[in-house]
């Protein structure tokens, strides 16, 4: 039926520019609106009709915005669209079709030849953005209604309202979208920096007043409300910072570089870190308004400290253990002057300071148990399946020489007890038991005493490293030992003095 068209009227309904802006005014297919309502009902009456409508016209259909009149003036097909027609006619401001019947484009139309029996039709199109886009029509069911020029003229001045009222719509509706996506994008930028812990501000430099967030007011212990000034901010920053935050400021007023600063929080002793810039200056060159972001990095910063605090401690260890390594080569060589045995007895000791190494960097150097020191002479299940070994007392924490020295003690002992002493036969038996004692001496008192074993001699035996044990170490970890060779084993009473 489109094809039955004459020319003008298929190519102002299938123009695509005016599809385009019929499209983009997203229009069509909305609810009822009581301001084309009122133009409606205002065209009725001027002509004196019994219909009216506002209409808009796509490829496939004419649809009414406004209507009075039955619903089957609603939507009509576009093969059925009286308004196609007003929109073709380019050269006139209106139509008038004084009797459907006799006019050959509707008198077949159904809603002529059918109910509701229309016969008179007048309109004038509705023109937006340069666009013929519909009609403000009237139509009755009376033909050759007497009109004259002043009323098409009306008529042609209300199609021109509606044309502005849907502009004016479109405008509101597009300022409304973006006011929506400006929000949308704002909480999602303050949930970011939320979320981020990132504490954003601006300061009117002339009036001293700073808009901000809440991450910066409570970075800052600020009072959650109400206006706050640059002077009250500052007022926050630990006095020894003062100086050196004023002259960042100072800096980026007058060479334009970006504030950058840190500072402590006088109150929580926090520290921050502030960047901003200036984003507005006067014809004079006097800054306006400044912008920037804080970022709590206290985390970091104590996280700097520990790891400067790890090196120097562990520059600390270093000389120690090379202090150690250097003694254990001197005793091991002098007691031990053939390689073999040398390489042999050294790599033992050297692989227990290793050990006690590595447990130390898996504590980051705070500290070892000590009982992680004892396993790593008697096996990790000394505790629950011991191999003739009596293990008693409470796990501490010991400081790292002294877990490096115990170590290297409790080796010791071992290799005497394997070599010589208890375990060098079938019954023998290790008792190692501890206590922290308080007083003079405060520290740890461990006592190794071997029972069942071979007879000892009253002096030491070779193989001990004696002098490593009463002597090179104490230097390093101020420890005592005491050595007594009993008749039934080797006893040692261990002391190392521990921190309050």
């Amino acid at each position: 039926m489109r094809t039955l068209f004459p020319d003008p009227v298929r190519d102002v309904v299938e123009d695509v520019s005016r599809r385009e802006v019929l499209a983009a005014l997203e229009i069509v297919d909305t609810g009822d609106d009581s301001d084309f309502d009122r133009l409606t009902r205002l065209a009725s009456r001027l002509m004196d009709t019994e219909f009216a409508l506002i209409t808009l016209v796509d490829e496939n259909r004419q649809w009414a915005k406004s209507r009075i009149g039955p619903d089957e003036l609603q939507e009509l097909a576009i093969e059925h669209s009286f308004c196609a027609h007003a929109l073709a006619a380019l050269e006139a401001d209106y139509i008038v079709v004084p009797d459907l019947t006799r006019d050959q484009r509707f008198a077949h139309h159904p809603m002529v030849v059918g109910p509701p029996g229309l016969r008179f039709y007048a309109g004038a199109p509705i023109i937006v953005r340069g666009q013929r886009l519909g009609t403000l029509c009237v139509l009755d069911r009376q033909a050759d209604r007497p009109v004259n020029e002043a009323e098409l003229a009306q008529l042609v001045d209300l199609a021109g309202m509606a044309a502005t009222l849907i502009e004016l719509k479109d405008e509101a509706r597009v300022r409304a979208r973006t006011a929506a996506e400006l929000m949308r994008e704002e909480w999602r930028h303050a949930l970011t920096l939320e979320a981020g812990k990132v504490g954003s501000w601006v300061w009117d430099v002339r009036s001293d007043d700073v808009s901000c967030n809440d991450t910066f007011r409570r970075m800052h212990g600020l009072h959650e409300t109400g206006a706050i000034s640059f002077e009250a901010v500052l007022a926050t920053v630990d006095t020894a910072d003062l100086a050196r935050v004023r002259e960042a400021i100072g800096a980026a007023f007058e060479t334009g570089v970006d504030y950058a600063a840190e500072m402590r929080i006088a109150e929580t002793r926090r520290w921050v870190s502030v960047r901003g810039r200036v984003y507005q200056r006067d014809a004079s060159g006097k800054p306006l308004i400044m912008m920037g972001a804080s970022l709590d990095v206290t985390e970091s910063r104590e996280s700097a400290e520990r790891m400067r605090l790890l090196l120097r401690e562990l520059n600390h260890r270093v000389k120690n253990t090379l202090a150690v390594i250097q003694s254990i080569a001197r005793q091991t060589i002098g007691r031990n002057p053939e390689p073999q045995e040398f390489l042999a007895t050294f790599s033992g000791r050297l692989r227990t300071l290793s050990d006690a190494h590595t447990l130390l960097a898996d504590q980051d150097w705070e500290g070892v148990h000590l009982h992680d020191v004892i396993a790593g002479q008697l096996g990790p299940d000394f505790l629950t399946k011991p191999d003739r070994a009596n293990v008693v007392g409470e796990d501490i924490l010991l400081p790292a020489d002294h877990a490096l020295g115990l170590g290297l003690i409790l080796h010791e002992l071992t290799t005497n007890a394997h070599l010589h002493g208890a375990w060098s036969g079938e019954e023998g038996v290790v008792n190692i038991s501890w206590e922290v004692r308080a007083g003079p001496e405060r520290g740890l008192h461990l006592t190794w005493k071997e029972t069942g074993g071979p007879a000892v001699a009253a002096s030491p035996p070779q193989g001990l490293g004696t002098r490593l044990i009463e002597r090179s170490l104490s230097k390093v970890i101020d420890s005592r030992v005491d050595l007594a060779f009993e008749a039934d084993g080797v006893r040692a009473d261990i002391w190392m003095p521990l921190p309050a």
